[in-house]
């Protein structure tokens, strides 16, 4: 097949959309596809070059001008190309793909970030790749066609973006360690975590808070930490291109998100082999295997977060309990998984 995959960037910032959208563009070349990846550029640029993946240069800021521009541009490299099938990532590129697509390729989207109102913009797909079952039902009550609608939750076990867990080296935390990798954005839970430290921090004074990550709400979260009793045990790590290094250093690992389709991350620490705890919200359940991997709890609830990590830190056995459960069952997120999942619906447009 001739696949091309559309989105804004392709960045090393930790951002899912294009960790997943890399990944895939990687296995799919090594299986022996052509492939590419239209976007403004970033710096998985040489790993797409070194897993044999042509990148085209395409601004998509959304001005006029701009936009003018891309669909100028957008029309050049299809026209190249010749895809068989269009992959997008986001909504600008999705919206490129199907004004100009004829009946030359079949246009998949995957619905990353299901709670933005644009994502329903996505169903102009011919398929909508939902990341997790709650997101499928979700698209589904917003009325995207159940029959474009397909689930292939996120996977990164094997990602070519990484190592093997064994790989990294650990870091010298302060423990015990309670850690977070996540954008800061407010609806990530992060003050929601700050809060709920406060409120154990006297019980254990050896414990610290490790926050891993950057984003627009940062300095909310930072004169939240300044402003209680134990902010020299708060810590402000920023974005840091291997966070497993923070996973395997820390005892709990704790993603508090308001909402949250299917976090790569909780693959990751969960094959880091640390107790997890997740709110009980969109595809965070699912990551978790229905609770079975991991402890959830309510979301914008700090007391009962602060119940559980107070629980975890108090009785040594239900924490090794945790992190035994959290590496259970971690065959099906692979991303040798998503690939050949994502190849099914590639191929059931094609015969269509």
């Amino acid at each position: 097949m001739r696949i091309i995959h559309i989105l804004n960037h392709v960045q090393e910032i930790g951002n899912g959309i294009v960790n997943v959208a890399v990944d895939l563009a990687c296995l799919q070349a090594k299986s022996g596809h052509e492939v590419a990846v239209i976007s403004a550029g970033g710096e998985y640029e040489k790993l797409l070059n070194i897993s044999g993946v042509k990148h085209y240069q395409l601004d998509q800021t959304r001005k006029p001008i701009s936009i003018i521009k891309a669909a100028v541009r957008y029309l050049a490299i299809a026209a190249e190309f010749q895809p068989d099938i269009v992959h997008a990532h986001m909504m600008t590129g999705v919206i490129l793909a199907r004004i100009f697509k004829g009946h030359k390729y079949a246009l998949v989207s995957t619905v990353h970030n299901e709670f933005q109102r644009s994502s329903l913009l996505m169903g102009l797909a011919d398929r909508v790749i939902a990341v997790s079952k709650a997101v499928r039902d979700s698209m589904a009550r917003r009325g995207i066609s159940e029959n474009k609608l397909r689930v292939i939750c996120n996977g990164t076990l094997g990602s070519p973006r990484t190592r093997q867990i064994q790989d990294y080296q650990p870091l010298p935390l302060q423990r015990p360690a309670i850690a977070t990798v996540a954008g800061m954005y407010q609806r990530k839970g992060i003050a929601e975590l700050i809060a709920a430290f406060e409120q154990i921090a006297s019980d254990f004074p050896q414990a610290h808070l490790y926050l891993v990550g950057n984003g627009p709400d940062k300095q909310l979260f930072e004169a939240q930490a300044q402003a209680t009793s134990v902010k020299e045990r708060i810590h402000f790590e920023g974005f840091q291109p291997s966070p497993q290094r923070y996973l395997i250093s820390c005892d709990i690992f704790v993603l508090a998100s308001h909402r949250d389709p299917c976090p790569l991350v909780l693959s990751e620490a969960r094959v880091a082999g640390i107790a997890i705890v997740g709110t009980q919200v969109d595809g965070i359940p699912e990551a978790l295997d229905n609770g079975e991997a991991g402890i959830l709890v309510p979301a914008k609830d700090s007391n009962a977060l602060a119940g559980v990590l107070g629980q975890l830190l108090s009785n040594a056995d239900m924490l090794h309990e945790w992190k035994q459960r959290a590496n259970h069952n971690l065959e099906w997120l692979s991303v040798a998984r998503v690939h050949q999942e994502t190849l099914a619906v590639y191929r059931e447009l094609i015969t269509e």
